[in-house]
């Protein structure tokens, strides 16, 4: 690609899109969503350019999948040099050696001062399914406490313990039994009707409670919690919030499952988000943005806890796949090498400088949070009564659209717009992305 910024030079869509549309309308199935109405011919770095020749600035990432870049030239070379090799063998079969120095590197940058090991699998879903079933195996219990506002994925186990019905749920159940919501400590939309941001333990001190009332530490395996909420709003919690969870679940015999699928890989501006929070998990499970766009996950955990499962109690055909463990290695290799964990949080505070500086000139910003590169903006249509806003959210979503520039909204309510840019954004693009968001709130409000 030889562009440097968006160009918007069809109505969007463009002709060739719109012919696509209409064959997809014949032979993709429904249920299969869409944000924006064009079809990708290619992308680099920050930059994606339909089929016909519409560049557009790209906050979205494949939501959180390119955060070194659209096709990044390490990842390609290393993928190149692998396709010549052999492209699959499955691990089960005949094992390879870039499986084995994925899982070393892994080990190596995850938090935690133990012992640990890895499995692979395709999706961050199936990560999140291994890790289950990882710590079912271990605690001999079978209960699964998640959080409100959570999303984990869509396979029957992940849409149970995920918190929002529509359109996850909608129409799939039944759904897995003993699996119990608690409170995410959501500070701006406080569960308990607190009035001060250090007030996060209160939502923990909840969860013990729970655990004497609702449901006993006997009967649960683990608890999954995201460091940063994804579809629930990119809410951030307290740090003392995160310590609590821990502390729950180390005195209950109980796992304690991070999710970092849409947090990990310099999104924060750290490999691993919950290294803001001082904690160390029992098991982390991983996707999106560590391959640059190929398919795998990871569950990387204490080893003692990840050696809990039956030999082939886990895994898969694809798990692991050598040509995403390649791009795996080559991912982490780059974030080291260019510095891109310093890079996202300096994007980081560009952008939260920017939208701040909006907050406070436009009365629809409720909330502006996140950490490094992972931001969402809260809208409303009053910031004493918070009344969630979803109808502007999508009026923004359409004006940039239009003009160049891709973001995604998020939220249980549908009313956060939410920052997922490749952190090798361009001053120039971020500026013109910036640019286009205020200028779409302006003509919204």
């Amino acid at each position: 690609m030889e562009e440097i910024n968006a160009k918007v030079v069809t109505k969007v869509p463009g002709p060739k899109s719109r012919e696509l549309l209409k064959k997809r309308e014949k032979y993709v199935a429904k249920g299969v969503s869409c944000s924006y109405p064009v079809f990708v011919e290619e992308a680099k770095g920050a930059l994606v350019k339909d089929i016909d020749g519409n560049v557009f600035v790209d906050f979205a990432g494949g939501i959180g999948v390119q955060n070194i870049g659209h096709r990044d030239d390490g990842v390609v070379e290393a993928v190149k040099e692998q396709l010549d090799k052999y492209i699959h063998a499955c691990f089960h079969v005949n094992m390879y050696e870039p499986y084995v120095d994925l899982a070393e590197k892994l080990t190596e940058i995850t938090p935690g001062n133990f012992a640990k090991k890895a499995m692979f699998a395709n999706s961050g879903a199936e990560a999140v399914e291994n890790a289950i079933k990882i710590a079912r195996a271990y605690t001999k219990k079978s209960g699964i406490i998640s959080m409100n506002g959570s999303f984990h994925g869509r396979t029957n186990m992940t849409m149970s313990i995920t918190s929002k019905y529509k359109p996850y749920k909608n129409g799939f159940g039944p759904f897995v039994c003993e699996t119990y919501k608690a409170d995410y400590a959501y500070c701006y939309r406080c569960p308990l009707g607190c009035k001060f941001k250090d007030c996060g333990i209160a939502c923990a001190e909840k969860l013990k409670t729970m655990l004497k009332t609702v449901v006993s530490p006997d009967m649960i395996a683990c608890l999954i919690v995201e460091p940063v909420q994804g579809e629930g709003g990119f809410v951030v919690p307290p740090k003392d919030y995160f310590k609590a969870l821990q502390q729950i679940c180390n005195e209950n015999n109980i796992v304690f499952i991070v999710d970092e699928v849409q947090a990990g890989f310099a999104r924060t501006g750290k490999f691993f988000a919950h290294e803001y929070f001082d904690v160390d998990a029992d098991i982390i499970t991983m996707s999106k943005s560590i391959a640059n766009g190929l398919p795998i996950s990871a569950v990387v955990g204490k080893a003692e806890i990840m050696d809990a499962a039956c030999v082939g109690g886990i895994g898969g055909t694809y798990g692991g796949n050598p040509l995403s463990c390649v791009a795996a290695i080559k991912v982490i290799d780059k974030i080291k090498e260019a510095n891109l964990n310093e890079k996202s949080i300096e994007l980081g505070k560009s952008i939260m400088n920017r939208l701040n500086e909006m907050k406070e000139k436009y009365n629809v910003i409720g909330d502006v949070r996140g950490l490094g590169a992972m931001i969402g903006v809260e809208f409303v249509k009053d910031k004493d009564t918070k009344e969630p806003n979803k109808e502007i959210v999508s009026s923004i979503l359409d004006y940039c659209f239009k003009h160049g520039v891709i973001f995604l909204n998020a939220g249980l309510l549908g009313n956060v717009l939410r920052f997922l840019p490749p952190v090798v954004m361009t001053d120039e693009q971020l500026k013109y992305g910036l640019d286009t968001l205020e200028e779409a709130i302006r003509i919204a409000i």
